[in-house]
């Protein structure tokens, strides 16, 4: 009875059999064995636990920091600075420089702005040069920045664009300086640092320069080793036109480190090397660096805060083959008009606020 009523309830004409359903894409079956491996393949890579290296750019970032190259000067310098916020952070500072045996005298301008999704920061001196540096932080693996200088004189010009990306265990760095969209002319470096092991990354980076009437293209490769511990780095940098860098960081103690750096260049025009010792002090209220390199000279920095808004700096540099000696003195005085509940300076009870 079923089948008849069945059949009475069918519409006239012949009967069709519904379409087929359409099987899965040959495409797509034709790459699951490698999406599969790449899946298998990431796995692997998680289940080794192996650290983020870091980014080219800081590869020899506890060596800097330890050494005096990036601080020392000479003459007298005052920087002069003021907080007005402190979420997002925005401060001026004043900077004054002079009696220097390298550089004429200067008063620079500058002002910054940052919170947790980037930073903004602008410099302007006497003479009009402009200069600014903008970090936008999209999440915590990509990071873009832009650096950009205005110069009154020719030459003095100049904009880089840069792109950071952190994986799981490797960095990849983008780079372009002063491109040009009509002849394509510009500076083009690109990076890659991946951790190997648990303590060794190795890398590459590629510089591409192209000038209207000629191009140029130059790797170096790059290595770095961790201590188990982290109290010591040692890296390496060596391009194939003969010339290397090598390094290596110790943390002694809480508060003391040392540093070395060796350069060594043996182009065939040029043969050359220096090597550079150092270390630095970290005191409760003060820092002292010293540093020693083979060209006979002899460095050392001190920095004391008296106040938290008070700092003196008094650095000097002796070179022994050239018979010549360097002293530098600075402050840097640093006001508020914030109160103490506004920089999270909360004050002890019964303490009267004002």
């Amino acid at each position: 009875m079923a089948a008849a009523s069945h059949e009475k309830s069918l519409p006239p004409g012949p009967y069709t059999e519904p379409p087929a359903q359409p099987k899965k894409s040959t495409l797509f079956s034709a790459f699951s064995p490698l999406a599969n491996a790449s899946s298998r393949f990431s796995s692997w890579r998680t289940a080794l636990g192996l650290p983020n290296p870091g980014t080219v750019e800081n590869l020899q970032k506890e060596v800097k920091t330890t050494h005096l190259t990036n601080f020392i000067f000479d003459g007298a310098r005052a920087d002069l600075m003021k907080g007005l916020s402190m979420d997002p952070a925005f401060q001026v500072t004043h900077s004054f420089q002079l009696a220097s045996q390298s550089a004429p005298p200067t008063y620079s301008f500058g002002a910054l702005f940052a919170n947790s999704k980037g930073l903004l920061q602008g410099n302007v001196d006497h003479e009009g040069n402009v200069s600014g540096r903008f970090q936008q932080n999209w999440s915590g693996s990509n990071i873009s920045k832009v650096q950009a200088q205005l110069g009154m004189q020719p030459g003095h010009t100049m904009i880089q664009l840069e792109h950071d990306y952190s994986g799981l265990d490797y960095t990849l760095n983008g780079k372009v300086i002063n491109p040009s969209p009509l002849d394509g002319s510009g500076i083009y470096v690109g990076s890659y640092l991946q951790s190997v092991t648990k303590k060794l990354a190795l890398g590459i980076e590629t510089l591409y320069q192209r000038a209207p009437d000629q191009a140029e293209v130059s790797s170096s490769y790059l290595a770095k080793l961790t201590g188990s511990d982290g109290k010591w780095i040692a890296t390496a940098q060596f391009q194939p036109i003969g010339v290397l860098q090598a390094t290596y960081w110790h943390k002694l103690s809480e508060k003391v480190e040392a540093a070395a750096d060796l350069q060594v260049i043996a182009a065939p025009m040029r043969r050359d090397a220096i090597a550079t010792i150092g270390a630095k002090y970290d005191l409760r209220m003060s820092t002292f660096r010293a540093q020693l390199d083979s060209t006979g000279k002899v460095s050392a920095l001190l920095e004391q805060r008296f106040a938290p808004s008070f700092a003196f700096t008094v650095a000097g540099e002796i070179d022994h083959f050239k018979n010549a000696a360097k002293v530098g003195v600075g402050v840097m005085i640093e006001s508020t008009s914030l109160t103490p509940e506004e920089m999270g300076m909360v004050p002890p009870p019964g303490q009267p606020h004002f």
